[in-house]
């Protein structure tokens, strides 16, 4: 018998979470759940009380996998499919539900058996170990894993793959010479991809009333902005991986947000619960050097980016609301963290301008997302015939944040503020410029970033912004 027939006759058995696939479906799960309704997080600790196999099943009982959008592995999954077709048996041995591990199995279609928990049985470690041990006895079976669970069933199997291993699988496979399967490892540009330090570029505007009340060189000030926007950007992180756990499913089955880390499995979801730990530490403890009002801010933050993670995201209207609003918060910081007054027209202005860029977010979905007539697209209170009104209504917010701004400029307050008011006329005409150019190139499908980002990074825009920033100055004078 050759080497190839001699492997074909033991069955090789496969762990799913980590191994197979890039993540673990009782974290998904959760999450899943709880976007579906968040009351579920007050029975979560009982049916954990109850041991590992009830929590999992409750979740499974509750919920749904699509399993075309996992993260496997690839180049398991190519193995493991050359072997199915050499055939070879493969078994599915896991410690998800059965639920899970059979959708999988038939998804796939390469497993000949699935082993997976039932019950109140985790099959996990030992009583994996002890399953496969009965079916095929010592030594009877090949086993691939990744994880300290797996060390007890590599110890009873004939050879061992240890895949993208722990510290614990990788120290069993150092010592005992096993084949193994490495993962690539998460880079720096994982990281900053996970924090989206690009976003940070929002966090500016906690400096626009510092700015406007021409407090240009105020040292504390400066210093309070500072502060206020580390902690802003340390929550807004936080909140962004809170945000990726709860549309894991949908950013697979998008373009490009596939590529983020968690859904494509280059950061595990522990990791990033971790991440939300220390983020929110830096967020609330910089917080805390400012004053109390800043604090409150930054937890209407807290408490609206989330129930727009969990809810308001899905919602006809508010959700584009809600985006304008949080801007507008931003704003509210640096009123806070610096003690400067805002006034009814920075507010009025902020939420029509902003406003106008969140419906610039979602014409772009609708126009680059291909749903049939009638359908939402996934995640959205937003069906194709909505393109028109959208647009509509952005342009319209955009024509009201410039005459907002042009009232303000003949107002009592300008002329007291300013003693050159007509030098900042000009603002009129930019903002009209600023929003008109985004929307001009989101109708020819040139818009692929958010539009507040853009305008920050595009020279253009940073050019009239420039002149705008000038021209507020030397008005000032």
């Amino acid at each position: 018998m050759d080497a190839r027939s001699d492997r074909n006759a033991i069955p090789l058995a496969v762990d799913l979470d980590g191994t197979l696939i890039a993540t673990d479906l009782l974290w998904e799960g959760l999450f899943i759940l709880l976007k579906k309704n968040p009351f579920y997080v007050f029975l979560v600790p009982f049916w954990a009380a109850g041991g590992p196999a009830r929590l999992k099943q409750a979740i499974a009982q509750r919920i749904d996998i699509d399993p075309a959008t996992l993260p496997y592995r690839a180049p398991l999954l190519d193995r493991l499919r050359t072997e199915h077709a050499e055939g070879r048996k493969l078994v599915l041995a896991t410690g998800t539900p059965r639920k899970f591990a059979d959708a999988i199995a038939v998804h796939l279609g390469i497993f000949d058996r699935v082993l997976a928990t039932e019950g109140l049985d985790n099959l996990t470690s030992g009583k994996k170990r002890a399953s496969l041990l009965a079916a095929y006895g010592d030594a009877g079976f090949d086993y691939a894993g990744n994880s300290r669970h797996d060390l007890q069933v590599f110890d009873a199997a004939r050879s061992a793959i240890v895949v993208a291993p722990d510290r614990h699988a990788a120290r069993w496979q150092a010592a005992h010479g096993a084949e193994t399967m490495p993962a690539p490892k998460p880079t720096v540009r994982t990281i900053v991809k996970m924090l989206r330090v690009h976003q940070w570029l929002k966090n500016s505007l906690i400096a626009v009333p510092m700015m406007l009340s021409h407090e240009y060189f105020n040292s504390n000030m400066i210093w309070e902005c500072l502060l206020a926007f580390i902690s802003f950007s340390a929550v807004a992180s936080a909140i962004y991986i809170l945000n990726d756990f709860f549309d894991l499913a949908l950013d697979r089955k998008h373009l490009t947000k596939r590529n983020r880390p968690f859904a494509s499995g280059a950061l595990s979801i522990p990791f990033g619960l971790g991440a939300i730990a220390v983020l929110l530490a830096i967020g609330i403890g910089t917080g805390l050097f400012l004053s109390l009002e800043f604090l409150a801010v930054l937890g209407g933050y807290m408490v609206v980016t989330t129930a727009y993670s969990l809810s308001f995201k899905r919602m006809l209207l508010v959700d584009v609301l809600t985006l304008a609003g949080l801007y507008t918060i931003r704003v509210l910081a640096g009123a806070a963290a610096t003690g400067v007054d805002v006034s009814f027209w920075l507010l009025a202005f902020s939420i029509f301008f902003f406003l106008s860029l969140a419906l610039v977010k979602r014409f772009v979905e609708l126009r680059t997302t291909a749903i049939p007539p009638g359908e939402r697209i996934a995640g959205r209170g937003y069906r194709t015939e909505d393109q028109e009104i959208v647009a509509q209504a952005g342009m319209a917010s955009a024509f009201s944040s410039a005459l907002v701004l042009a009232l303000y400029m003949d107002s009592v307050a300008v002329r007291e503020l300013y003693p050159h008011p007509w030098l900042i006329w000009p603002l009129a005409p930019i903002v009209l410029y600023l929003t008109m150019r985004v929307w001009i190139l989101a109708r020819r499908d040139e818009m692929h970033d958010d539009p507040v980002v853009f305008i920050i990074r595009d020279w253009r825009s940073q050019i009239v912004v420039a002149i705008g920033a000038v021209l507020l100055v030397i008005g000032g004078w």
